[in-house]
């Protein structure tokens, strides 16, 4: 009997980035029968666009670079070890030049983007 693993394992060198509204993404957990949350890590570009999730949570936290996080009228200043929860229904768009940790929760789903434009 082929019993199913009960984690899943990403290697961010292996998985192809993907545009996404704030630059591009490499999605890991991103699969059926994951539902609890995936990771990203997003490049951020200076196109970065306004938007909002209707259902998702995220946690970003930042890597590298310095910018700001324009969230429901205020700008957070972003450098690396800064982390920040965006509740669902919440605009918002990263600026600057930075790479990211993006944890969506639920898991990521492209039906779940919201744009403000």
């Amino acid at each position: 009997m082929n019993k199913r693993k009960a984690y899943l394992v990403a290697d961010f060198d292996e998985i192809k980035q993907t545009p996404c509204p704030c630059g591009q993404s490499k999605r890991a957990f991103v699969q059926d029968g994951n539902g609890v949350a995936s990771m990203h890590l997003v490049e951020i570009s200076k196109e970065s666009r306004p938007h909002y999730h209707k259902n998702m949570t995220e946690i970003y936290y930042v890597l590298e670079g310095v910018g700001h996080l324009e969230i429901d009228g205020d700008k957070i200043p972003l450098k690396p070890g800064v982390s920040v929860l965006i509740p669902p229904n919440t605009l918002h768009r990263a600026v600057g030049e930075l790479k990211i940790i993006n944890v969506p929760i639920p898991a990521f789903d492209s039906t779940d983007e919201w744009f403000a434009d």
